[in-house]
């Protein structure tokens, strides 16, 4: 199991654009899935970039089933994305309740769009399109901005609707972020 650090917000490599993933289907590649996978589950997380572990990548991976910091969330099944392209399917958004495992103890009310279509490639080049509705729209959207150098924070539109998970949360059933 390779648990890998997780930088946090205030990491200057966390601003940066990633580059495109160029070969597909190598041993580093499967590796770095590995590892995205290992700290992601370790963390509990619903997804983690390639960025947030300091790999300067366009690849993402994202997944829940069963998560204790997302009870309420329907299943997102495993998926490695690299390359994506996100195609809003309308214009219509939703804010919703978001944690980082970059942005610890912390959650915000993000706007992101409720439905869109997703395209980009698997760790062995195969190309992946979905359409997507709801939270599973919304990991993908989160996910993708890290890639863009974007933390969620960054696209609050009211900083009254950001703060600390067991203030915002109290009581046991409170998901951390």
């Amino acid at each position: 199991m390779a648990v890998r650090e997780v930088l946090r917000m205030g990491d200057p490599r966390l601003l940066r654009a990633a580059r495109p993933v160029e070969a597909f289907s190598t041993p580093a590649l499967h590796g770095l899935v590995r590892d995205l996978t290992d700290t992601m589950r370790h963390l509990n997380g619903a997804g983690l970039a390639a960025p947030q572990i300091g790999v300067d990548l366009q690849l993402v991976i994202f997944e829940v089933e069963n998560n204790p910091r997302y009870p309420d969330a329907g299943k997102v099944p495993f998926t490695v994305l690299a390359n994506p392209r996100l195609t809003p399917l309308s214009e219509r958004m939703e804010e919703g309740w978001e944690g980082c495992l970059s942005v610890p103890g912390l959650r915000g009310l993000v706007p992101r769009y409720v439905s869109l279509r997703y395209q980009g490639f698997d760790a062995d080049g195969r190309a992946i399109e979905r359409t997507v509705e709801g939270f599973h729209a919304r990991v993908v959207q989160h996910e993708v901005d890290h890639l863009l150098g974007i933390l969620y924070p960054m696209r609050l539109r009211d900083l009254r609707n950001f703060g600390f998970t067991e203030v915002l949360f109290p009581g046991p059933d409170r998901n951390d972020g």
